[in-house]
């Protein structure tokens, strides 16, 4: 497991990309532009769908690493399978 000081580092590195989608996202719902960059990718308009699931991705892991800095435990998925016996 990683250090606080790593997950800390982690965690500032996504909330400063998320800001960047954000901004991209409401630029392009805005129609202020056609197109956007983020480092060396280019979105376009009709890569919305694309931003936001990054954004959702993006917001679940921030969940994942604040819970890991607290203390807290990953989480976990689980699922029931029913059975006939």
């Amino acid at each position: 497991m990683a250090s606080k000081e790593v997950i800390g580092r982690r965690l500032e590195t996504r909330k400063n990309v998320l800001e960047e989608y954000y901004t991209a996202w409401k630029s392009i719902v805005s129609g202020g532009v056609k197109s956007y960059a983020i480092g060396s990718r280019n979105l376009t308009k009709h890569d919305l769908p694309q931003i936001e699931e990054s954004i959702k991705e993006l917001e679940k892991e921030i969940d994942t690493l604040e819970n890991l800095l607290s203390g807290g435990k990953r989480r976990k998925a689980v699922g029931v399978l029913p059975r006939d016996w």
